[in-house]
């Protein structure tokens, strides 16, 4: 069975020099996407005002189509920039294989806790290098065994009947292409509803987004081979400033909302007008749904669906309850967005 870990960066983040990637494995990695990498994790941070997360990341890198898994540290230190001295340890992987980092990642974060702890001892304590990095190694090992284990378990279970095998003709040959943004309150369910779309899987946990997730998913619809581009943006205010480059270039709309949380389903009208405000001034209507997500908690609903019918004619958009969890009307939904993208752009020929 083929490892899940395609390799391993620890990026000092200096005042100075920049990002500078002191470990990597395996020891052949190219320094172009040591750079790449570091680079980045350095970007993340900038955009997010500098502040440091204390949980796990994912960030893609479609250049090398690959994602990475991040964990930044930081820990306090006089002679550094603002008192503080700051890397990052990030896992690459293939993008095929994220369903496994994201379903699993609440188990994943305990290992890298501990490891960041050993670090920042070691930093203090004035440690040689190599006694940092083989805390790394150790890390990168215990994680591939757990990620081993995640996989196997998920071979285990049978295909979901609400997701049919599909036979798609070569991947290379793609008549139709477009972008959908996906937005929504913080929690409502966004990356989950992508996954169970995109890898037949549920995300349990909750991860927010940093900024955006970018995910591609080939379908075929009325004989034709379609690639949804599906940009997963981030909900909390911080992002606000970044979301508005994500919008650019979008062809379909999917607004999401809990069934649970009013206030979500208040904030679609606010998310539609932010993605219509900061599109091409020649851009008119979008194509696309409004999900009111998790319809399986009907003990708890709390919004109506005669409600959610009116916002939705109010938006000319169409309204479907979906459930991420059971996989109940996603599938449908953003098939028949894909097909109505492309009966768009018949129409405008």
């Amino acid at each position: 069975m083929k490892k899940l870990i395609d390799a391993v960066i620890y990026t000092d983040i200096h005042d100075e020099l920049g990002p500078d990637p002191i470990h990597w494995t395996p020891p052949d990695l190219p320094e172009s996407i040591r750079m790449l990498v570091a680079i980045k994790s350095v970007t993340i941070l900038t955009g997010d005002q500098g502040s440091v997360p204390d949980s796990l990341l994912i960030i893609p890198f479609p250049s090398l189509k690959l994602k990475g898994l991040i964990r930044y540290i930081e820990r306090k230190d006089r002679s550094k920039r603002g008192g503080f001295a700051r890397s990052a340890i990030t896992f690459l992987f293939k993008e095929a294989d994220d369903v496994v980092f994201y379903k699993y990642m609440s188990y994943l974060k305990a290992p890298f806790d501990e490891t960041t702890r050993k670090i920042i001892n070691l930093e203090e304590q004035n440690a040689d290098k190599e006694t940092i990095f083989e805390e790394i190694n150790y890390l990168r090992n215990s994680v591939g065994q757990l990620l081993d284990d995640f996989r196997a378990k998920e071979i285990s279970f049978p295909p979901s009947i609400e997701f049919p095998e599909k036979i798609i003709r070569d991947e290379k040959i793609v008549d139709y292409r477009f972008k959908l943004v996906v937005v929504g309150d913080p929690g409502v369910g966004k990356t989950s509803t992508i996954l169970r779309f995109t890898d037949n899987a549920f995300l349990r946990t909750y991860v927010p987004t940093l900024g955006v997730s970018i995910t591609e998913k080939i379908i075929q619809a009325n004989n034709k081979v379609i690639e949804t581009i599906l940009w997963d943006i981030a909900g909390q205010n911080k992002f606000q400033t970044m979301r508005r480059h994500f919008y650019q270039g979008s062809e379909a709309i999917l607004l999401i909302f809990d069934l649970t949380n009013r206030t979500s389903f208040t904030n679609i009208k606010n998310w539609y007008d932010d993605v219509l405000k900061n599109m091409d001034k020649h851009h008119h209507q979008m194509i696309g749904y409004i999900f009111g997500n998790k319809t399986d908690l009907t003990d708890v609903r709390k919004v109506k669906l005669v409600e959610a019918l009116a916002l939705a004619k109010e938006l000319n958009l169409k309204y479907i309850e979906t459930s991420a969890m059971t996989g109940k009307n996603v599938e449908y939904a953003f098939y028949d967005i894909a097909e109505s993208v492309v009966q768009s752009r018949l129409e405008k020929q």
